[in-house]
């Protein structure tokens, strides 16, 4: 059965298109990490970030910091606002307990009573305490501009973040040694995840409070940092060591928890308004996101803070590897494999992100997802459409030489691969118009063409009315076979069935010749059964389904041999054993070509389908 469709390669233009797309999800996670992502995508990565960071979030106790809380329950005894003298009383109680040093996450904007202001001075300008202060990065409306400035270092830091504005403390407190930044930049979507490290205004550039704190108090000189650094957010709430600013002021706290310890005052009150969105939850005090920040350069201060691992690499090395993963079995899965593949890949990448993300705060963890979902949208249905359409051409083409019915039972029996050569007990009818040579020389072409067409007519409609498979036309004649491409526990019988409606179609045939004057016509048949090897066999070129045996061969021979009988089908042993619903004649043995053995040879017993007829007939009489 010849095909004239493409062997299973791919198409030229079929195969450069799947490489585009496989090309394409590569640089998608490649540009999703060295590149400035548009909006949607860096909200789709932080958002996946921020689910990993409220699973890594651990209560393990961070010692090193104390965290000193005017909380509701301060606040109930001490109503808020605090005149300055309580404000220093808190600072003064911290002091005297020697930790390494305090920092205000409180700014003084105005003036307080003098006695208290003196006090609050006096410590600033003396003691191991950093006041804050804060820079605005709003570039619209007019520029903030409140108190005095403290400290800062000239020149500006290249890659300092550039403020345009300040709120800093009153004039009093401007001989304070020391003084930190609490200014945020939230992103697009109001969530706090950075912090500007070092702010550049006017010339001079000024640290954030945690790294004021370090570079004024620290165990160790402060490290190296980004201009903007991710805070990372390892610690829940409870996991900093914590004091109510009511227990400070009355006396209640163990020296023991502040001594040597680097100590943070602010306030998680909701009345105060120190509250921001961050991954940890929509409302972290702003105390909390100083704390961890300063964990985070403490760990990298005592050479703890997790190791630097290339995510971006890793995240384009696995989007390579699904590449290749995809090139290999979407051309060998059907779609709904392929996107389970799919899916599977992107669970798989998500345990990897996860575990990267604590390494390389700056890669696309999201980078790969885009690469699986850009494959999902285009790389499954065009290999879909590949699908269908040599689905379609190879059913177009199978329709043409196999049975209707056979070709429904291929798609009902869900085979892998239907055509793939495989051995098969198959019956091989071989058919041939005798004499065509005398036949058609003495007639016009288009008579002659005609001739062909008819006589091949009437082979080819029983073959395919009896299921059979249509292997090739020989020019007068054809091949065709049962028991594949479906294994049929019938095909001797069947292949027989056949053999009667051919004898009874040319019959009719020849009847209608010799009535319009022509001479008559004969078919020669030759029948065998036995092992073969059934299936799509040629070259990228070209393929042809057929079977190959030593049956097949002898079915030839005995179409050959039907020549020297009287008889129009020869039918071979092998036939005759397995049919169950023929009665046959034995011929007796010949020596056929290429056999050493003799061979028995049989012909169908029409003698019971004649009497039938003739019974028939009379009953109709």
């Amino acid at each position: 059965m010849k095909f004239a469709v493409p062997h299973p390669a791919l198409p030229m233009p079929a195969t450069i298109a799947r490489l585009v797309i496989l090309a394409a999800a590569v640089v998608l996670t490649a540009w999703s990490q060295w590149s400035a992502q548009g909006a949607p995508v860096r909200l789709a990565d932080e958002w996946l970030r921020d689910r990993f960071i409220r699973l890594q979030a651990s209560n393990t106790p961070e010692t090193r910091i104390l965290v000193v809380d005017i909380d509701e329950a301060t606040l109930a005894a001490y109503p808020w606002p605090w005149p300055r003298s309580r404000q220093a009383e808190l600072v003064e109680r911290l002091v005297e307990q020697q930790p390494r040093g305090v920092a205000l996450d409180i700014v003084m904007l105005e003036p307080g009573e003098p006695g208290g202001d003196a006090r609050m001075a006096t410590l600033a300008e003396h003691g191991p305490v950093v006041l804050a202060q804060l820079f605005d990065y709003n570039h619209g409306g007019a520029p903030l501009r409140s108190g005095r400035l403290i400290g800062g270092i000239a020149p500006a830091a290249a890659g300092a973040t550039p403020a345009t504005g300040y709120l800093a403390n009153h004039a009093g407190l401007a001989h304070a040694a020391h003084a930190g930044n609490i200014g945020v930049i939230p992103d697009s979507d109001g969530m706090l995840r950075r912090i500007p490290m070092v702010t550049a205004f006017e010339g001079r550039t000024y640290p954030t409070l945690a790294l004021a704190l370090l570079q004024c108090c620290g165990p160790a000189p402060a490290p190296a940092t980004p201009a903007v650094m991710r805070v990372p957010f390892r610690h829940t709430w409870d996991a900093f060591a914590g004091a109510s600013a009511a227990d400070v002021l009355a006396g209640r706290l163990p020296p023991e928890l502040v001594t040597g310890k680097l100590v943070l005052v602010g306030s998680s009150a909701l009345s105060v308004g120190d509250r921001v969105p961050t991954p940890l939850g929509p409302a972290t005090a702003g105390l909390l996101v100083h704390a961890e920040l300063l964990s985070a350069l403490l760990d990298h201060q005592a050479g703890l803070a997790p190791a630097s691992w290339p995510g971006a690499w890793i995240a384009l090395a696995f989007s390579l590897l699904v590449a290749i993963l995809v090139a290999w079995a979407f051309p060998r899965l059907s779609a709904a494999s392929n996107v389970a593949l799919l899916f599977a890949a992107s669970c798989l990448w998500l345990p990897v992100a996860y575990a990267a993300s604590r390494h390389d705060p700056d890669f696309s963890p999201g980078g790969p997802m885009l690469s699986n979902l850009l494959l999902l949208a285009v790389a499954v249905p065009f290999h879909w459409q590949l699908t269908q359409r040599k689905s379609r051409q190879l059913l177009g083409t199978l329709r043409q030489y196999v049975a209707t019915a056979v070709v429904d039972e291929l798609l009902r029996s869900d085979m892998k691969d239907p055509l793939a050569p495989r051995q098969l007990q198959v019956t091989t009818l071989i058919a041939d118009m005798e004499g065509y040579t005398s036949q058609v020389e003495a007639l016009p072409v288009e008579e002659a063409a005609r001739l062909t067409t008819d006589f091949l007519d009437c082979l080819t409609r029983p073959v395919l009315a009896r299921h059979g498979t249509l292997d090739k036309y020989t020019g007068d004649g054809l091949v065709a076979f049962w028991g594949a491409p479906l294994p049929q526990a019938e095909h001797a019988d069947l292949a027989l069935d056949a053999a009667r409606d051919i004898l009874r179609e040319v019959a009719q045939f020849s009847r209608r010749r010799v009535a319009a004057g022509h001479t008559p016509l004969r078919v020669r048949i030759g029948i065998e059964s036995g092992l073969a090897m059934a299936g799509d066999y040629g070259t990228a070129l070209r393929s042809i389904y057929t079977a190959v045996g030593d049956s097949v061969n002898t079915a030839a021979r005995l179409e050959q041999l039907a020549r020297d009988f009287p008889h129009d089908v020869i039918i071979g042993a092998g036939t005759v054993e397995r049919s169950k619903r023929h009665r046959f004649v034995m011929l007796g043995e010949r020596q056929l070509r290429g056999k050493e053995k003799m061979v028995r040879l049989y012909t169908l017993d029409n003698r019971r389908a004649q009497a039938a007829s003739a019974e028939l007939a009379e009953r109709r009489a």
